[in-house]
Parts: structure tokens; C-alpha cells; sequence
């Protein structure tokens, strides 16, 4: 049974996190609510009934950690997630607050599960890494993998159901390639379009506070994105306008459709703009490096969609 992890939001993943430990462990796995955790998404303590074995079952405190990713083939080997010279990573960060628990008699064992994949040499490399630097046994270290994750689903394909994982509640989910092509093209023609256009940004069909009002976005956020991204409206505006670029501007045209429709969808009731806006800035960047490295060119393309009223709810026209 495969899912596209990477299309769960972190609460989904979590609670499929919480529910296998359930199986392995015991009903009495306790998951946490939002906050500053401590190094800890879950708990489990007892006599485990099935992990590791029947016959060599896990005794004591078990903290359990759920990290999701929303980028495509990730792996428990990327510098990002671990690096063994480097505290500025996933499991850099992590060790600290382990290593805290172990000291205060709040942990026996770690259980740490990520949809990445997970080679036997990266298992080994941060089994031993956590267990050296937080003085636990290796055998008392488990990381698990997507290729676990699928396992574990054959064996209990009971579970999603329960975690509530339904493709018509996924999230906002969108696809960067449309919007790589053009933050690329953009990048590499920058100094030309500045070059040529006047730094005066095209007008929105729609007043900017009754859109920003609208859609719910409060006036701080707005003022910043004004603030910062305002001035490259009209040289976005411009590359995509000319005659050489219509192949971009069909793309432009394919990405606000898919974002359009999805925040149509998807968007909860609750969120404020400000909470889609900064949805898609890190989704983009987790899921495409072109857009990974053109960051600031990426939230002005976003921007400009906001602001040409491509994105969002637009109500009636009116003078800026």
C-alpha cells in the first residue's frame, strides 16, 4: 500500500505515526498536542507487545518523534536531516532535547519515523550518532523509513482509515514545475527586465485593502509583502507580457489555475491568508530546488498573483 506521504500535512502523518505505535507498542501510546514538544511527538510506557519482538520486547519509557516532509524523494541522508559535523539539521536539532530526556530518567528508548527513504547505511550512521551522543543502547534507536511505513500498512491497513488520511481532505497541495520553469527564466533575465521598465508597479483590479480585507489577511502581513515584493511587480508583469515569453505566460496562466482551484478546495474556513501565503513559500521551496534558491523571486511571483488578483477571492473591481 503506498501513499504520496509527501501529500499529508504533518498532523495526518503524525497521527498515522501515533496509531502504528499503538500496533507495536501498545493502545496506550499517548500522542501530544501542539507546542514546544521537548523532543517528543508521542509516549509510551510499559512493556512494548510487539517491538521489537515478541520475545524481546522494549521495556521502560518510549518517546516517539514524527517528522514529515512535504518534498518529493527525500531521503534520511540528505545534509539536511543529518549531518554528523552539524547541529543545524533535523536531527542536530533533535539530539539536544534527546539527550535532555535521557538525562532526566524521561526516555529509554527513541522511535523516530520520516517519509524518506531510509538506506541501511543511513540507519546505521544515525543510529550510532544518537545513541553515542545521548548514551543510549543501539538497539534501543529505531528509525523508520517510507519502506517500513508501507510494510507496516499491509500488516494493519486498517490504519489510514482511522488517522482520517482521505484524499478529499488532503492538503493544499500544488505542483512547482510550471512555476520553476518561470522563477528560472525570470532569474536568469533579471538584470535586462530591470533594465528596461520603470519601477512602477502595474495597478490591481482591485483595491488592495477590501482584497486583503476579503480574503482575510491581516493588515500587518499584507503591509509586508507590499513593502518588500511591490517593486518587482512591474518587471513580472513586463517579462510576461512580451511577445518572446507567451510559452512562460501559458505556464503562469497553468500554475494560477492549480493554485486558484486548490485554494478554492482546500482552503479551511479558519485560515487567514497569511497562513496560505506562507503555505505555499514553504511547500514551494521543500518541493523544487530552482525555486529553493530563488527564494525572494519566488514569494514575488506569489505576490504579484496576489496582487493581480489572480490568487484569492477577488469580489467586485474598483480603483486602486
Amino acid at each position: 500500500m503506498k501513499f504520496a506521504y509527501e501529500n499529508l500535512n504533518p498532523d495526518q502523518f503524525e497521527q498515522l505515526v501515533v496509531l502504528i505505535c499503538q500496533k507495536l507498542l501498545g493502545i496506550s501510546v499517548q500522542g501530544f498536542s501542539k507546542g514546544p514538544d521537548g523532543g517528543r511527538d508521542a509516549k509510551f510506557v510499559g512493556t512494548a507487545e510487539l517491538h521489537p519482538s515478541t520475545t524481546g520486547p522494549w521495556i521502560g519509557t518510549v518517546i516517539i518523534q514524527a517528522k514529515h516532509t512535504a518534498g518529493y524523494n527525500k531521503t534520511f541522508s540528505d545534509s539536511d536531516f543529518f549531518s554528523a559535523g552539524s547541529l543545524n539539521t533535523v536531527i542536530g536539532k533533535e539530539v539536544p532535547k534527546i539527550k535532555k530526556l535521557r538525562e532526566n530518567g524521561n526516555l529509554d528508548h527513541y522511535m523516530l519515523f520520516s517519509n524518506r527513504r531510509l538506506a541501511a547505511n543511513s540507519e546505521s550512521d544515525i543510529g550510532s550518532h544518537i545513541s553515542k551522543e545521548c548514551g543510549l543502547p543501539k538497539g534501543s534507536v529505531y528509525l523508520c523509513g517510507v519502506e517500513q511505513l508501507e510494510n507496516f500498512f499491509k500488516n494493519f491497513p486498517e490504519l489510514p482509515a482511522k488517522a482520517g488520511v482521505d484524499p478529499i481532505d488532503s492538503p493544499l497541495i500544488v505542483s512547482p514545475d510550471e512555476l520553476a520553469d518561470i522563477v528560472e527564466a525570470l532569474a536568469r533575465q533579471q538584470d535586462v527586465v530591470r533594465s528596461t521598465f520603470s519601477d512602477d508597479a502595474p495597478t490591481s483590479r482591485v483595491n488592495y485593502e477590501t482584497k486583503n480585507a476579503l480574503n482575510n489577511m491581516s493588515i500587518e502581513y499584507a503591509s509586508q509583502l507590499r513593502k518588500k515584493y511591490l517593486k518587482d511587480t512591474k518587471q513580472i508583469h513586463a517579462f510576461l507580457s512580451a511577445p518572446e515569453n507567451l510559452d512562460l505566460l501559458r505556464k503562469y496562466e497553468e500554475a494560477i489555475d492549480e493554485l486558484q482551484l486548490n485554494i478554492i478546495a482546500k482552503r479551511k474556513n479558519y485560515q487567514s491568508f497569511d497562513e496560505v501565503m506562507n503555505y505555499l513559500f514553504s511547500l514551494l521551496f521543500d518541493r523544487d530546488p530552482i525555486l529553493a534558491r530563488n527564494k525572494r523571486l519566488t514569494r514575488s511571483m506569489l505576490f504579484y498573483m496576489y496582487w493581480n488578483c489572480d490568487i484569492g477571492e477577488i469580489g467586485d473591481a474598483s480603483p486602486n
